[in-house]
């Protein structure tokens, strides 16, 4: 079985469920897929980190570190960036708080020192619905005098997200398209 497959299995058995669920954009779903369940596990971690690295190294950019959006990317940046060294290849992590420090240096982003000036990144989340969490991120790296080199997913619902990126210049890649999944 390939690592995608394997992958793919994990998300149906851990992540995915049916019902009636209200989503994070505010969206009903008759589908919810719990990233969570898959990306804390010790296999999907790795797999999900070992499927994505692929990805970034596949990248025409180089891509200086990956970061994202604390819960959802907390897994994965941490995934992606430990089978970056043990590639010997390796790209250090940084998260994006849902709002800023409320005490020392105010900031934002948290792993900053581990950062060159002017980094290219790459971003990453677990599910894309909206696109809007992304957005918010790449507007705060920017803001930073970061540079958005690649953004992934594990799984685009395909609900308008790739679109609402692609708006802002950016493309968004999945490891599984929810067709993909759900095939």
């Amino acid at each position: 079985m390939t690592d995608r497959n394997r992958l793919k299995q994990l998300l149906l058995e851990k992540s995915y469920r049916k019902g009636t669920f209200t989503l994070s954009s505010g969206r009903e779903s008759d589908f919810y897929i719990d990233g969570k369940q898959t990306t804390l596990s010790a296999e999907g971690a790795y797999l999900c980190g070992k499927l994505m690295f692929e990805m970034i190294r596949a990248h025409k950019d180089k891509i200086d570190a990956v970061g994202g959006m604390t819960l959802g990317a907390d897994p994965l940046v941490t995934a992606v960036s430990m089978v970056s060294f043990l590639e010997k290849a390796p790209i250090p992590a940084f998260i994006v708080r849902k709002e800023s420090k409320k005490h020392g240096t105010e900031d934002y982003l948290e792993g900053r020192k581990n950062l060159p000036a002017g980094a290219t990144v790459a971003l990453v989340e677990d599910v894309v619905t909206s696109g809007g969490t992304l957005i918010k991120v790449i507007d705060r790296v920017e803001a930073q005098g970061f540079r958005v080199g690649a953004v992934l997913t594990v799984v685009d619902r395909q609900e308008g997200g790739a679109e609402a990126l692609a708006e802002k210049g950016v493309k968004l890649e999945a490891v599984f398209t929810r067709a993909e999944l759900l095939s």
